[in-house]
């Protein structure tokens, strides 16, 4: 019984040395991969990529990353002082009349081609799809149906469901070159389904050079399923990125409602008071990356109510030092406020230097999700839209349900009346401006995770956010809600027709002309509110 096993031991090693003979890179192979004509070198780097061993693979990649050399027959791979043979893995001693290996653009194409197919076979989720994309963009540029077996095997293997999902349109876009016609029939079916743009120049290239009437007829088909699905995907983008920044506008213009809408001052330092709160963001940034490196994704949890808070502050600070003296004088209000403005730039250029500075987002705000297969929505974005929501939901509740926003309402209705009861306005005027202040500081931080933070950055918006608070009607905040949406998608929408600048003209023409007909915005005042 042992004298079996150990026989059976004695096959299975020899099978094992045999079919790693057969696999192992042999001299003429490693020749004919580094010399000769470009199409045999590329046809051996092909055969050698679909069936690879050690030896090969790593001449692969030391000839994609110019570190093989050719000296008398003999091929030499040289990883800084450390020289190997090609074909053994010995070390060797690099002759001085050794040659680097010439490379042409076709060959370079054919090795990232290869070294993609190498990571597709061992490589984790991320260079997996980074891999089998470039095997994509391969097989749409050229396609050739000697790609086939190399994406096969890749197929056949373990894959990230994204990685297989691109390589599946791949071997799709290669089977267009076979001269099976059943194969290119099914190619073109499944490419049709792939609602992705990148498909549609080669779904129109391949229409112009197919002979086959029925593969011709279903491609037609594919294309036109294509165009409706791209055309439905960009009216989703459209209106997602209307909605996205309907939803910076209404963090932007939200706290202007209620110190313009509610209290009736023009504060032209709105603005600034947003840049305020993303400067916030940044140093709380900078903080967690100097003394919490290992919590760094969850910084803007902790920089929301800071930027809250200090813009808050500078609100509170601009209500008692300058406005309150000048309530019932828009005039001087407006200057006052904008010269405050001129202030805190140059207090921001000061001590934090004139350029932008980044702010990096947290990795569950990184990526994008994809739907549709063309349909492509970032993260960070989607969640922004969510922080409008719920900081829109906060401030209703606040003015409608909370004794302070009772207090302000009472003030801004009839300020006499609400001293008569016992009301202390002047501290009731600097809460609700502070408040308006601090919401702000909280847009800043969502402003801070889209784009740059510079001391500019205020006056990006502050035109816009006065905008929306006047067609949404004086003092109501759900028509500053219907204004910002409808002023984003509507922006949005004609920027994709007519271009950024004509849009922004058109949306300007647009609310002079609403204004003219309705003075009061889309919510006017009624009763003894008005």
């Amino acid at each position: 019984m042992k004298m079996y096993w150990l026989r059976a031991l004695g096959l299975c090693f020899a099978l094992c040395m045999g079919a790693n003979l057969a696999q192992a890179l042999t001299p003429a192979d490693a020749l004919a991969l580094v010399e000769g004509s470009a199409s045999d070198r590329v046809e051996t780097l092909q055969r050698l990529t679909v069936a690879p061993d050690a030896r090969a693979a790593a001449l692969i990649r030391a000839m994609a990353a110019q570190n093989a050399r050719l000296h008398e027959e003999r091929v030499y791979l040289v990883d800084g002082d450390v020289v190997t043979d090609a074909v053994t893995g010995e070390p060797a001693t690099l002759p001085a009349e050794a040659q680097e290996v010439g490379l042409n653009n076709r060959l370079r194409g054919a090795l990232e081609t290869a070294l993609a197919g190498l990571d597709l076979l061992d490589a984790g989720p991320q260079r997996q799809r980074e891999a089998a994309r470039t095997l994509q963009r391969s097989a749409f540029d050229e396609p050739d149906i000697e790609q086939l077996p190399l994406i096969d095997k890749a197929l056949a293997g373990e894959l990230d469901p994204q990685a297989r999902q691109i390589l599946e349109l791949a071997q799709a876009a290669v089977l267009l070159d076979s001269d099976d016609e059943t194969q290119r029939l099914a190619a073109a079916e499944k490419l049709g389904e792939a609602r992705q743009a990148i498909v549609r120049p080669l779904l129109m290239a391949q229409i112009e050079r197919e002979q086959s009437e029925s593969v011709k007829t279903a491609l037609g088909q594919s294309l036109k399923s294509l165009e409706r699905s791209l055309m439905f995907s960009n009216v989703l983008a459209e209106g997602f990125t209307g909605i996205s920044l309907g939803s910076i506008l209404l963090l932007a213009a939200l706290g202007l409602a209620i110190t313009y809408g509610l209290m009736g001052v023009i504060n032209m330092a709105h603005g600034e008071l947003i840049m305020i709160g993303a400067y916030a963001t940044w140093l709380v940034q900078v903080a967690f990356k100097q003394m919490f490196p290992e919590m760094f994704d969850w910084y803007l949890l902790v920089a929301m109510p800071i930027a809250f808070i200090t813009s808050a502050l500078v609100g509170a600070a601009m209500e008692r030092s300058v406005i309150r003296f000048l309530y019932g004088r828009p005039l001087e209000t407006l200057l006052a406020t904008w010269g405050i403005s001129l202030v805190l730039m140059q207090g921001v250029r000061s001590l934090f230097g004139a350029q932008n500075v980044g702010v990096e987002n947290p990795s569950w705000m990184s990526g994008s999700i994809t739907l549709m297969g063309n349909l492509t929505l970032p993260w960070n974005r989607i969640i922004i839209i969510g922080f409008a929501v719920v900081v829109l939901v906060g401030v209703t509740l606040m003015i409608g349900k909370t004794r302070l926003g009772l207090f302000v309402r009472g003030v801004t209705q009839n300020r006499p009346i609400a001293s008569c009861m016992g009301v202390n306005t002047a501290r009731i005027d600097t809460y609700a401006f502070a408040l308006g202040s601090g919401i702000a500081g909280l847009a800043g931080c969502a402003l801070s995770q889209i784009g740059n933070v510079g001391p500019d950055l205020g006056q990006s918006y502050i035109v816009d956010s006065f905008m929306v608070v006047v067609l949404g009607g004086v003092g109501q905040i759900a028509g500053t809600v219907y204004a910002a949406l409808g002023l984003g998608v509507l922006n949005k929408f004609i920027e994709g027709w007519a271009g950024a600048v004509l849009a922004k003209i058109a949306v300007l023409v647009f609310i002079i002309i609403f204004i003219q007909k309705r003075p009061q915005g889309i919510f006017a005042m009624k009763g003894r509110e008005a």
